[in-house]
């Protein structure tokens, strides 16, 4: 599929794939096709951001490739390694038959048959359906130094392999940066991206998106669940819900045919939304039946 003409357009594309998308992301996600710039999105854990990028390859029909970022991630374990048991292989077997010509060995050996590649290499290789989506996870999680690294990486679209050389990517790759923002990113990678700040949706987007996602789901239902899980979200707890945890307790609820919310049903599949034994301590009992009350009432009209 072609990269989309208007705002609209993107629009229309995500939600084939379940993914309801406001105008303001969808005119940043726009302009990044457009322009061919890298997106880089910041939010809350569970509000999105992972699934824009797979909602794109989706609907593009493009490939995903997916760097997941940890601490102590170097450019050698994004980029490419070497397959060291397979070379030990070929070296004995080599010794073994006699024929190890050290210089003609040593090219076999750092060849591209004995080369494994890693995210951000794949994303440089040319691919029949169109250059991939690129998908560099948390990178909040990682150190200054990989940033450093990604930030000319994603200038030139472009790595170099001692043994083989610079390898550069005939198309650039459709880059999407995320951020749970539990540090700040360099502004000097920020500003080679296209920015946004993903927020919990409003209540009619939440209950647009899990009739998306859901749409088994009673509308009384969804409209009770969006409710309190927005309720909750004004809670003093330490790990606020998201979008994807609304999504898996409304799966909860289905598989349990909870038809209307009450404060046992609340109580006992409080570990679909809340993730911390601290939190759910805190909404259990009178609590959860208190913010069920105001999350009805304030679906009563008027």
């Amino acid at each position: 599929m072609q990269n989309p003409n208007s705002i609209d357009d993107v629009q229309a594309m995500l939600s084939q794939t379940g993914y309801v998308c406001g105008r303001a992301l969808a005119t940043v996600v726009f302009l990044s096709l457009k322009l061919g710039r890298p997106l880089f999105l910041e939010g809350e854990a569970g509000v999105g951001k992972t699934e824009i990028a797979k909602a794109l390859a989706a609907s593009l029909g493009r490939r995903l490739i997916r760097l997941q970022c940890y601490e102590g991630l170097d450019a050698a374990s994004a980029v490419y390694e070497w397959n060291f048991p397979a070379q030990m292989i070929a070296i004995r077997t080599a010794e073994a038959q006699g024929d190890a010509d050290r210089e003609i060995l040593q090219k076999e050996l750092f060849g591209p048959d004995y080369l494994v590649e890693r995210p951000l290499l794949q994303a440089m290789r040319p691919d029949a359906n169109g250059a991939p989506v690129l998908l560099i996870d948390e990178l909040d999680r990682t150190d200054e130094p990989f940033e450093a690294f990604l930030l000319e990486a994603l200038s030139d679209f472009q790595v170099t392999i001692p043994e083989l050389g610079t390898i550069t990517a005939p198309e650039p790759p459709i880059v999407v940066l995320t951020s749970n923002r539990t540090r700040e990113v360099h502004d000097a990678l920020k500003r080679r991206c296209l920015y946004h700040w993903v927020d919990y949706p409003d209540f009619a987007r939440e209950v647009e998106i899990l009739h998306a996602r859901e749409p088994h789901l009673a509308e009384q239902l969804s409209r009770e669940i969006v409710a309190f899980v927005q309720a909750l979200r004004t809670e003093d707890i330490f790990k606020k819900p998201g979008v994807a945890e609304t999504i898996d307790w409304a799966k909860c609820l289905l598989a349990l045919d909870v038809v209307d919310l009450s404060p046992e049903v609340i109580s006992d599949t409080l570990g679909a939304i809340l993730k911390y034994q601290d939190d759910i301590a805190k909404i259990q009992g009178s609590e959860a039946a208190r913010l069920l009350k105001e999350a009805k009432a304030s679906l009563e009209p008027g």
